[in-house]
């Protein structure tokens, strides 16, 4: 939004919501019905019936964009700024694709009212000459000043200033631009498209092409890549003047007062507002090599859905917790399409990166599904993809890899022990992140709580979870004999005395993991805790109960770039098996910690709360205040920097603060 946003800011549409698609509706009823029931095959216009389809071309072509941006931005090749995106850009750049329906609804209107758009041929060589040279003369040089009008301060303030709210850009950025103002725009680009229009030399070709033309270019500006190879101006050196390259607009986004053309330099030469910097920045940026992170966090994809939520993917679902949407059925070819791709080209790819202080962040993907993990035929494929990760950072310097969701499971590659025992002098040091998580479930326990159920799949975590409370003197409750009976056989004969069997409980705090059924969940006792101490969330078949997220807890403003959610988790927070990465190299700390490696438990707690993570763990206000994506975010932003001031004093207190709450905190989950 504009800093004083002026008239006609918002879209006409916006009280619409998801549903603003429904502007087009009568158009493409009428454009199909008058194609397929006119029973006069002179009458039939093809061109009409393509209005929809190319508005979904341009939507493809949008994403493409995004999709290729972001996945280099992340590795780094050619990165022209390295300001981070954060949630506040992405839900202002949102509406990315109101200007395409803007355009399709003018291109609607232009038929219905222009008899000489109707029955375009597919070529006209004059047409497309016509195209080019009203370009490069009217619409660059009316660009040009409509732009530099736009940073006068009255259209700034009111107008242009949401445009320049990123200085990190990205492909969608371009279309973040006020109603009234890309009106404006699209007036000036619309010249060559009418004026062959009425001259009756325009064609599918020239209108579809130009289109095209423009949205790539404004895409390629925008992607805060440099792209253009320094052989084409070496060649013909003047060439630069009449190319546009994304360092050049870029600047104008860090500058402002400069490179105001639109794709062709010239007219800043011309009037003497070319930034003096261009050329400097361009050779930097094309000559740019992404540099190796400091920690890797390795993760995987979980359903086959969970491409679209991907931070490659829709920038907008990647930017809230993962869940499942109506229209992801009647995307089906896609995900059919991604699962084969994967399938088929098996190797593992740069998600994200992120800054925390002086640390480099990435997040790579091993791009199976979960399922797959349990496929007997698919695990040896999949160590083959985890150990190459791991030789790969070791190779690139990567002080430490931490493992996350499937990747260190025991039936898989015994918490990752595998690959330290076949790579013995590996330098990166391999996280599994259990003794994190483990704190994370002790310190989720309400204080006074003196019972508690445990039951799911028992692990390294439930193991190690079990003794620490058996040591506090906790009673631990199992509902299932040989889960008692497997943790007496593993437990100090000390410690084993608190065990309970699963005859009688009384306890509302349940600890729970993987194979939790629903006739188990139904036994629990109304207002129930359920703190999970497995990766992947359990199902929620109790209205009456609460449900914890699973080991995770909130990130401090340190850590940067963060425009998406991990997996189900909500805004700003991480899973404690990547934070324990990230604390690994923080720390110094030299050991691996995998196999049945466990570290200090309240060493690893107080590591996390000294360098300000916070615990998920809240009242029921600020848990409102953070949870809620669509709320404002910065009231989000202000909660936070509030209780990072005193880290541990604050965590203390939410946690003292929780168990007064857990009706309430209930209510607001379950919403």
């Amino acid at each position: 939004m504009a800093t004083k946003p002026g008239i006609l800011t918002e879209w006409p549409w916006t009280w619409l919501g998801n549903f603003k698609y429904v502007v087009l509706a009568p158009f493409v009823v009428h454009s199909t019905y008058s194609f397929f029931m006119s029973k006069d095959e002179s009458r039939r216009d093809i061109g009409y019936l393509l209005i929809f389809p190319l508005l979904l071309l341009r939507m493809i072509h949008y994403q493409i964009w995004i999709s290729l941006c972001r996945y280099r931005t992340a590795k780094g090749d050619n990165r022209i700024v390295d300001k981070s995106i954060e949630f506040q850009q992405i839900d202002i750049e949102t509406n990315w694709d109101d200007q395409i329906i803007f355009g399709a609804l003018l291109f609607y209107f232009g038929y219905l009212n222009l008899e000489q758009s109707h029955h375009l041929p597919i070529w006209r060589t004059d047409g497309i000459i016509t195209t080019i040279l009203l370009h490069i003369g009217p619409v660059e040089f009316l660009m040009y000043w409509l732009h530099r009008a736009l940073h006068h301060h009255f259209f700034y303030s009111r107008y242009h200033s949401q445009h320049h709210s990123a200085v990190a850009t990205q492909p969608i950025t371009t279309s973040n631009h006020a109603f009234a103002e890309h009106a404006a725009l699209f007036m000036v680009y619309s010249i060559p498209m009418l004026t062959t229009v009425l001259k009756g030399t325009a064609s599918m070709v020239s209108i579809g092409g130009y289109i095209t033309f423009v949205d790539f270019m404004n895409n390629m500006g925008h992607c805060n890549l440099e792209i253009i190879p320094k052989w084409i101006f070496s060649i013909f050196p003047p060439l630069k003047y009449f190319i546009f390259t994304p360092t050049f607009h870029s600047l104008h986004h860090t500058q402002v007062r400069t490179n105001y053309a639109l794709f062709i330099p010239l007219y800043d030469v011309i009037y003497n507002t070319l930034d003096k910097s261009s050329d400097i920045l361009y050779e930097k940026s094309a000559e740019r090599r992404g540099e190796s992170p400091d920690v890797v966090h390795l993760t995987h994809l979980t359903t086959p859905e969970s491409i679209y939520h991907l931070r490659l993917g829709f920038s907008s679902l990647a930017s809230k917790p993962y869940t499942s949407k109506w229209y992801f059925s009647l995307m089906w070819p896609i995900t059919l399409s991604s699962m084969i791709i994967t399938w088929v080209y098996s190797h593992t790819f740069i998600l994200e990166r992120n800054t925390f202080k002086n640390l480099k962040l990435q997040t790579w993907v091993i791009p199976k599904y979960s399922k797959q993990y349990f496929n007997q035929r698919q695990r040896e494929c999949i160590n083959n993809l985890i150990e190459e990760a791991i030789t790969d950072a070791d190779q690139k310097n990567v002080k430490v890899l931490s493992l996350g969701l499937l990747n260190h499971e025991q039936w898989l590659n015994k918490n990752g022990e595998l690959y330290i025992t076949k790579h013995p002098q590996l330098r990166v040091k391999v996280v599994d992140g259990s003794s994190l998580a483990i704190a994370v479930v002790l310190n989720s326990i309400p204080k006074g709580t003196s019972q508690v159920v445990l039951r799911g799949h028992l692990s390294k975590v439930a193991y190690s979870i079990a003794l620490a409370l058996c040591q506090r003197g906790l009673k631990v409750v199992t509902l299932r004999e040989e889960e008692y009976k497997s943790l007496k056989a593993n437990l100090p004969p000390e410690a084993a005395t608190n065990l309970v069997p699963s005859e009688a409980f009384t306890s509302e705090t349940w600890l729970i993991g993987d194979g939790l059924s629903d006739e188990e969940q139904s036994k629990a006792p109304k207002g129930t805790l359920f703190i999970p101490f497995s990766q992947f969330p359990p199902r929620k078949v109790r209205k009456d109960c609460c449900y914890f997220h699973t080991p995770a807890m909130i990130t401090p403003k340190h850590l940067e770039n963060m425009d998406s959610c991990e997996n189900w988790l909500p805004r700003r927070v991480m899973s404690a098996w990547r934070i324990a990465g990230i604390l690994h190299a923080l720390e110094g700390w030299h050991d691996h910690e995998c196999g049945n490696m466990i570290f200090d438990i309240d060493k690893v707690w107080k590591a996390s709360l000294d360098h300000g993570f916070l615990p998920l763990t809240m009242s029921t206000e600020s848990k409102n205040q953070i949870d809620d994506t669509s709320s404002d975010q910065d009231v989000a932003e202000s909660f936070l920097k509030t209780v990072e001031e005193d880290s541990e004093e604050v965590a203390n207190s939410l946690i003292d603060a929780f168990a007064p709450h857990s009706k309430e905190l209930d209510r607001v989950m379950q919403e």
